[in-house]
């Protein structure tokens, strides 16, 4: 079995496949300080849930955009795995496209592994956007190959800031507004209607702009946790794909099983 692990600013998921589906997955918080011998207590307990045991996971594959977290990581692998892990974009896990960008080494391995997905699952001109500390936009041509994108603060980074830099706004929910109404008449709605249709009407702006730009049919997959409560209230995804990330990594991981 391969153990998948997306470790990201925010949240380390971990996810187990049985084959290319997958069977079980876990969220924990994202902290460099947690070592592996913490996370095997954790992971442990959970795979014991499953009816799981250790032994059976064979293979491990990580992508990581915090690498001082990543030693924690190969730390659990070898000494509760006995498994050397893959690292996205590292020697025996490459991504296998053409990264077509100024600096190639800078792209985040979640947005790479979100590349390699898409294009393996939908054909055509791709826009990716994955919503998560920050909301990444971005365009994977016909071939596979990378081409660039847009990095924005995050619907939760934008609340933060208007939050944390006000004396007497409150902490809302993200949520989608209780009317059709972009007029609030309290606070809450007020900030509310800014943050969630700001939110829609800066994804809608750009990825128009980007469709122009590539200048063919681009079909557009969105991930992510906010994934689908945009998706209810937006007409410009054409997929919602929970899985992508992971199922960029069980990609990689198949690679590198059959080399």
């Amino acid at each position: 079995m391969l153990l998948a692990i997306d470790l990201g600013n925010t949240n380390v998921v971990f996810a187990l496949f049985e084959g290319r589906k997958v069977r079980a997955r876990w969220r924990i918080a994202t902290d460099p300080r947690r070592t592996g011998d913490e996370y095997a207590v954790w992971l442990s307990q959970l795979l014991a849930l499953e009816g799981i045991e250790r032994s059976a996971i064979d293979q491990i594959i990580v992508a990581t955009v915090v690498p001082r977290a990543l030693h924690n990581i190969e730390v659990l692998a070898d000494k509760y795995f006995k498994v050397k892990p893959l690292v996205a974009g590292e020697p025996g896990a490459e991504y296998g496209m053409e990264i077509d960008v100024d600096q190639p080494r800078t792209l985040g391995a979640d947005r790479a592994v979100n590349a390699v997905a898409a294009h393996a699952r939908y054909a055509g001109d791709l826009i990716v956007v994955d919503f998560g500390t920050a909301t990444t936009f971005d365009v994977v041509d016909f071939n596979g190959a990378y081409k660039g994108g847009i990095i924005a603060p995050g619907i939760n980074l934008s609340l933060d800031a208007l939050v944390g830099n006000t004396a007497k706004l409150p902490r809302i929910a993200i949520e989608a507004p209780r009317s059709d109404s972009v007029i609030g008449r309290n606070t809450e709605d007020q900030m509310l209607i800014g943050v969630f249709w700001g939110y829609v009407a800066m994804m809608e702006g750009l990825i128009s702009r980007m469709k122009a730009q590539i200048g063919r049919p681009a079909r557009v997959i969105a991930t992510g946790g906010l994934a689908v409560l945009f998706n209810q209230h937006s007409s410009i995804f054409d997929a919602v794909d929970a899985d992508l990330t992971l199922d960029g990594l069980a990609i990689l991981a198949e690679r590198a099983k059959s080399r």
